[in-house]
């Protein structure tokens, strides 16, 4: 016998007892009554929702209705389900027939595409081969190397070579001869510190000791950029807004040469590590190789269209790397002032922003200003490795001489330290908010990392912690550079001074 409500006289979902009327209601109809009158709808007796006691049943299966219970209507109801099921099935078929076909062509049009691939690589591939052995296939006579302190003929602008000639095997020999011989060394030097480095506690002691002011113009004032020569860091040379390269040395406290030919200001420079020569680079475009003795500019290197934003010389001391926000990569000889190879990542579109190469040599590392930094092999010219994770356009990037360490910068109050090795970020430093960072140096041993920017910080390798803290600039600081074993720190930056710390 089943349950039936006194109000509806149907079988309920919810069956629950007044204790009043002891009647079974549906829970859903005598709650609607309840609020309504406030007594039970038997007897008129006052009951509330409270006294409802539920019963716990199973849950009730209603039976059909009558008209569905005769042989007819249930063999009907049968048929009726049965033509619904083939009605489904021959629509699945349908569906699984297209989709056998649309498979069947993307597997042709994959196996075109795949076809199509392997004969473009195969046409690359000779493609590069021809212009690597076009030079001596065209009988070109490359000009003889001029030495860095011989005046342009003329007395006018030195020659200017932007012709791409692509990189011989006699080239990419001589990157890996030399990439061999730093690998050794530097192994050699990771197992010592030497003894001669500045200890931690000694280097938290730097005071400024001086400042200079006066090298570049007062009425477009600002230096972007700082580099000390290797084989002797008392010769500083730095770049400025006023379109300047200036050579000062430290120890006479004076200016060795000022070098003027960029028609924009100077944004990146170096100084060759045995030469008395020096490289330029400039939103004109242009790439300038200049003589310190002879003080002129002896080559122009026009690899780009548009500005180029970083330079770094290769450990050979032949070859300089460039980047542009024409979203090229360039690998010049400077003897020659050729070409030798330029690359972009079409994929990314986006304009480069720095450029450093590895210390020994075969990879080299760019700034995106998408946030990316991209590690590229140089003997193949391909994209090796992304480190994605930064939030702003990369501002700097500098390799550790120890070759496993590599830290960026970004306009995003960051420094990130990766791990060249395992191809990830192993430590990011947070900086002020608002911290704008200008440049990353590594001291030569790889102890130190120096941070310039909205000020100088100098941390610790390995524990990554702060060793010291520089505010005396009024300005952004645009460069930073350790002497030899860190005798010594040089700032520079947007208040056209040039500053030295030590003990």
């Amino acid at each position: 016998m089943s349950l039936v409500c006194a109000i509806s006289n149907e079988v309920p979902e919810h069956p629950c007892v007044s204790p009043v009327s002891n009647q079974v209601f549906e829970r859903r109809l005598i709650e609607k009554f309840i609020a309504e009158n406030g007594v039970d709808p038997m007897n008129g007796q006052p009951l509330s929702e409270e006294q409802l006691i539920d019963i716990k049943v199973s849950h009730p299966i209603r039976p059909k209705a009558p008209s569905s219970a005769s042989i007819p209507a249930i063999l009907k109801s049968l048929q009726d389900e049965w033509d619904a099921v083939m009605l489904h099935s021959f629509t699945l078929r349908q569906q699984l027939q297209t989709t056998r076909q649309e498979l069947s062509h993307a597997l042709y049009q994959h196996d075109a595409a795949c076809r199509v691939i392997a004969r473009l690589t195969k046409e690359v591939t000779a493609a590069r081969e021809a212009l690597a052995t076009l030079k001596p296939q065209a009988g070109l006579v490359a000009p003889q190397s001029m030495p860095a302190s011989q005046p342009a003929a003329g007395g006018g602008e030195p020659m200017e070579i932007s012709e791409q000639v692509g990189m011989s095997q006699e080239v990419i020999q001589k990157l890996q001869d030399k990439a061999t011989v730093l690998t050794t060394e530097r192994k050699k030097r990771g197992k010592t510190v030497p003894e001669e480095l500045v200890r931690a506690e000694d280097l938290s002691k730097y005071r400024q000791v001086a400042s200079h002011a006066g090298l570049h113009s007062a009425s477009v004032p600002g230096i972007l950029c700082m580099d000390l020569c290797p084989s002797d860091t008392n010769k500083v040379l730095t770049g400025g807004a006023d379109k300047n390269v200036v050579v000062f040395d430290k120890t006479e406290e004076q200016i060795v040469a000022t070098l003027k030919g960029h028609t924009k200001k100077v944004t990146s420079v170096i100084y060759h590590p045995s030469q008395a020569v020096v490289f330029s680079a400039s939103p004109d475009s242009t790439i300038r190789v200049w003589s310190v003795t002879g003080g002129n500019c002896v080559q122009v290197v026009r690899a780009h269209e548009s500005s180029v934003t970083g330079l770094s010389l290769h450990a050979t001391g032949d070859y300089l790397l460039s980047s542009s926000e024409d979203q090229y990569w360039a690998f010049s000889d400077i003897q020659t002032g050729r070409v030798l190879t330029k690359v972009t990542d079409e994929a990314a579109g986006v304009a480069l922003t720095c450029a450093q190469f590895h210390p020994d040599g075969l990879i080299f590392g760019t700034g995106t200003a998408d946030s990316q930094i991209k590690i590229w092999d140089l003997k193949e010219r391909t994209n090796v490795a992304n480190f994605p994770g930064h939030s702003g356009p990369v501002t700097s990037i500098a390799f550790s001489e120890n070759g496993y360490y590599l830290a960026t910068g970004a306009q995003d109050s960051s420094v990130k330290l990766w791990d060249l090795r395992k191809l990830k970020n192993f430590k990011t430093i947070a900086l002020d908010n608002n911290y704008e960072v200008k440049s990353l140096v590594f001291d030569q041993s790889g102890t130190y990392l120096a941070v310039g920017g909205s000020d100088i910080r100098v941390y610790i390798c390995k524990q990554w912690s702060e060793v010291l803290n520089f505010s005396d600039h009024s300005g952004l600081v645009t460069g930073v550079a350790f002497g030899d074993n860190a005798q010594f720190l040089s700032s520079a930056g947007m208040d056209r001074s040039l500053k030295f710390y030590s003990l």
